[in-house]
């Protein structure tokens, strides 16, 4: 099933992706190269690059693609950053007597996020053109 195995590999791709992400921006952070913020961002946009050209050619298998699809991504990731950062916020809100807010909060707003990343890269950055 090619569903199965993109969710998958997506998954895989994921947790490296984070794992870059942490390892980049504590890394810079613990030996001073640069600031907290610029240590993080730096992390991400690693991460983020990681993410589009694996998923681009392991995940999704995309050789032949829309000239866009970086702009597609971009787009996709910069929309599901807001949703995960609001999703976060929300479920904070509305968790502030639950021990566990946090953490809960974090799941839903990480579950949230990645399944729209998925279904858009599916769907809209990495989908196959009829020629």
């Amino acid at each position: 099933m090619v569903i199965r195995r993109q969710l998958i590999i997506f998954l895989f791709v994921g947790a490296c992706t984070v794992t870059l992400d942490f390892l980049i921006y504590r890394g810079l952070s613990t030996f001073d190269y640069i600031n907290i913020e610029g240590a993080k961002a730096a992390g991400f946009i690693v991460g983020t690059i990681f993410s589009y050209f694996a998923n681009r050619f392991w995940t999704f298998r995309a050789k032949l693609h829309a000239s866009d699809s970086f702009q597609r991504f971009l787009i996709l990731y910069i929309s599901t950053l807001c949703i995960n950062v609001s999703f976060n916020t929300i479920g904070l809100h509305l968790l502030s007597d639950f021990q566990y807010a946090i953490h809960v909060a974090f799941l839903i707003a990480t579950g949230t996020s990645a399944t729209l990343n998925f279904l858009g890269m599916k769907f809209f950055v990495f989908r196959t053109r009829k020629i």
